[in-house]
């Protein structure tokens, strides 16, 4: 079925469709299409940090944070991936390494309240 599908789309198509179906609340289904992008390019950060995102939304907290800590280390400047990295270490038992991405993340884009947040949660 993929390899059909993915002849037929490409993966902005399939990017598209995967955050369409973030946006309407379904990430089984957004996993599924954000799954097949990634085959196409699987170097682009924005399709692994929407991967990472769909998965951490279903409750694959393990998955989601190796897509986050891809879209990272393709994208080090991507202060947002940096913080979708420390939830989902934080949520694997990995609080040393959550803080490191989101002390990162709030060094990137000052001021974001939900970093600081984060931070201080993560701290306390």
């Amino acid at each position: 079925m993929y390899s059909k599908r993915l002849e037929r789309e490409t993966a902005y198509d399939l990017f598209s469709k995967g955050v369409r179906f973030l946006a309407e609340g379904h990430p089984h289904q957004a996993v599924m299409m954000l799954s097949m992008a990634k085959l196409i390019e699987p170097d682009k950060s924005s399709i692994r940090s929407a991967l990472g995102r769909a998965l951490f939304m279903t409750g694959r907290m393990a998955r989601a944070r190796r897509e986050f800590a891809k879209a990272v280390d393709i994208n080090p400047s991507d202060d947002w991936a940096h913080f979708a990295l420390a939830l989902a270490c934080e949520r694997t038992g990995e609080r040393a390494r959550a803080i490191g991405h989101v002390k990162l993340a709030i060094a990137m884009r000052p001021g974001v309240e939900h970093y600081e947040r984060a931070l201080r949660r993560l701290s306390g």
